[in-house]
């Protein structure tokens, strides 16, 4: 039975090493080491040809590649259950784990010092973070009501994400329930939300990608829109940029009044699949409960991934591919790259920065 596979890609940068004199006279001979290596994580979901998520898998069922060089897997998780290291995945097997092509002993990434990247490391692969974006646009005076319950229900539904917050636009963005574990500050911020002016939802959608970009761990932007953006003026194109190399992605849920204008339906597809999300068009209320619920079982089944990039010179856009090991007719969809962004200065020796 043929089978497809979905993914989606994060870039997760952590900062573990550079190199430092102690002031004091007694570290003089005694420099402290700090160097900066990249993080970069994979979250992948895998359908059947029917759809069905498939479950199971390996680490040494995927081949990564960035920029053609061929990556080594080395933290992996299923669903709910925290990313580990591939060799304690291994071992829990109580077997080995295959080679990717091209790898060899001195390919290995360095390991992390004990006294706190090790933490950070937690801290970076752990939890998911849901941002919803909602429509409050004049677009939305119609059914306003019925849109509020199926947002409600999403964020109800969320089960195995770790915190939500709510935000909605028209011309302007509204943060209206920061990121929390709390579901009921979430739910009041929904119920509490107006109808207001036009709709920039690439300015709105950008400063949202921004505000997700700061967190670490899995970053999620789902967006409900009622129509087409009429007062952005920042293109979707670089929205969508700031998203794949921030390691944020993307879905969309929008009703069929977007669909009906052509340049709306290409761009909200382009965008969310250069996440790695996807986008809805619903003709009714059902179908945006529909929409939220496959976005909801697409969460609760992504595959976790990450590798340490080996030495690359190119500081521009970088590709990534993702393959499985000894198939060739399963269909992929993944964010195919990313640009590294500058790295922030860190005060402590041992930190976690997120792009």
């Amino acid at each position: 039975m043929a089978k497809k596979f979905f993914l989606s890609v994060c870039v997760l940068p952590v900062l573990i090493l550079g190199v430092r004199l102690g002031p004091s006279s007694a570290q003089e001979n005694q420099p402290e080491f700090r160097v900066t290596v990249n993080m970069v994580q994979l979250n992948v979901a895998v359908t059947d040809n029917k759809g069905n998520y498939v479950t199971g898998l390996r680490p040494d069922n995927f081949e990564i590649h960035e920029d053609g060089i061929s990556q080594k897997i080395a933290t992996f998780g299923e669903g709910d259950s925290p990313a580990r290291k591939v060799l304690d995945v291994a071992a829990s097997d109580g077997g080995g784990v295959s080679e990717p092509p091209g790898s060899s002993p001195k390919d290995e990434p360095r390991d992390l010092p004990s006294n706190g990247p090790v933490s950070s490391l937690n801290s970076a692969l752990a939890g998911s973070n849901v941002f919803v974006l909602f429509d409050t646009s004049n677009y939305m005076y119609r059914g306003f009501v019925f849109a509020q319950d199926a947002i409600a229900d999403f964020v109800r539904s969320l089960e195995s994400v770790n915190r939500v917050s709510f935000y909605s636009y028209s011309r302007d963005l509204s943060r209206s329930a920061a990121l929390t574990a709390d579901r009921s500050q979430v739910l009041r911020a929904v119920r509490t939300t107006v109808a207001g002016d036009d709709a920039a939802l690439y300015n709105c959608l950008l400063l949202t990608v921004k505000d997700a970009a700061q967190f670490t761990g899995r970053k999620v932007i789902v967006v409900f829109s009622n129509g087409p953006d009429n007062a952005s003026v920042v293109p979707p194109e670089d929205v969508a940029e700031l998203a794949q190399s921030t390691g944020v992605v993307i879905y969309m849920v929008s009703t069929q009044l977007a669909q009906l204008e052509p340049v709306s339906t290409a761009v909200f597809e382009r965008m969310t699949a250069a996440t790695g999300g996807k986008a809805y068009f619903a003709k009714n209320w059902h179908e945006q409960k529909q929409a939220f619920a496959s976005i909801r079982d697409d969460l609760n089944h992504l595959y976790s991934l990450s590798y340490y990039p080996h030495a690359n010179p190119n500081r521009g856009w970088r590709s990534i591919t993702v393959k499985l090991v000894g198939e060739k007719k399963y269909h992929i969809r993944t964010r195919n790259g990313y640009r590294p962004l500058p790295m922030r200065a860190s005060a402590d020796n041992h930190s976690t920065q997120t792009q």
